[in-house]
């Protein structure tokens, strides 16, 4: 799409809530333009961040009529959480455009570092930009949850590298022409828009020659990860993943180690909330791809060996 951000004074958001989406918002944002969103329900955790950057939240039943914008971006669950409110947008006879679409134009100017794969894509984002944060590339970052090193899914940086989580529904990563494209690995998921496994693979295929790295196995790296503070092999062959991309970016083995030496996690990533009476431990977790929930209670196998489940 063959569209001049410098020209847009005014975005709106149509399901601002998600954690994609609300990243983008704050680049947005960040880049001097009047953003609103439009949400269906109250969400604290990612509203309020927005809110805190002056951004103004419209909630679907307070909407009356949509405000004109330059341009619109929607969250693909709008389809069906509000259809609506999506053809009202089109009616401005402006740019109306999926997150997607919007997160590659946004992209364009940046050497992208594009982490996608069935599972591991935050973690694994966020573990890459700890990496270059700490090895001072600055790096601009979008990911799919809160990361603690920075409080936020969304860094404004000042460099030339982006790192990006790229979701691989609706084949949402071919937006993206990275200078690094990381596939941390590829199973039978969001079967409501891949045919079958073959069709996924397929997918992550023209991901993957879309990046300028020839095509590497980062398993070579697990005997240099660290003792690392999260638990589980997923998250081990994650921060293999993040050393190989590191190792691309001549970044110092001392400094990566160090670093996922240091990383403690992202929100709803295995996150420890609280341990209540009677020694029982309460973990809030995103996963629910059954590959996923097994890692998950795996890595708590190994992180308490001698408790009840």
């Amino acid at each position: 799409m063959n569209l001049d951000l410098s020209k847009i004074k005014k975005v709106g958001f149509i399901g601002i809530g998600g954690i994609g989406i609300s990243a983008l918002a704050k680049w947005a944002r960040a880049r001097d333009m009047e953003v609103i969103g439009i949400n269906d329900e109250e969400s604290p955790a990612t509203l309020n961040s927005l809110r805190e950057k002056g951004i103004r939240i419209i909630l679907k039943k307070d909407l009356e009529k949509l405000e004109e914008c330059d341009l619109y971006v929607y969250s693909d669950a709008w389809f069906y959480r509000g259809p609506e409110i999506i053809e009202e947008a089109k009616g401005f006879n402006v740019p109306v455009i999926s997150y997607a679409e919007a997160l590659g134009l946004f992209a364009q100017d940046y050497k992208i570092i594009a982490v996608s794969g069935t599972h591991g894509k935050t973690t694994t984002t966020a573990m890459i930009a700890d990496i270059l944060i700490d090895a001072g590339f600055d790096p601009t970052v979008i990911v799919g949850s809160f990361v603690k090193k920075f409080g936020s899914n969304f860094r404004g940086g000042h460099s030339e590298y982006l790192v990006v989580e790229a979701d691989e529904y609706n084949r949402h990563m071919l937006h993206l022409h990275p200078y690094i494209g990381l596939v941390t690995n590829i199973e039978a998921d969001h079967l409501d828009c891949y045919k079958d496994l073959n069709d996924i693979k397929k997918a992550f295929k023209k991901f993957l020659s879309q990046s300028e790295i020839p095509i590497k196995d980062y398993e070579e790296y697990l005997s240099k990860v660290p003792k690392l503070s999260v638990p589980g092999v997923h998250n081990r062959q994650n921060a293999a993943a993040a050393l190989a991309v590191a190792k691309i970016l001549d970044i110092s083995e001392e400094v990566s180690r160090k670093s996922l030496e240091e990383f403690t996690g992202t929100w709803r990533r295995l996150e420890k909330k609280e341990e209540i009476k009677r020694g029982i431990i309460i973990y809030d977790d995103y996963a629910h791809h059954p590959t996923e929930v097994k890692a998950s209670l795996e890595a708590l196998r190994e992180l308490y060996p001698k408790k009840e489940y």
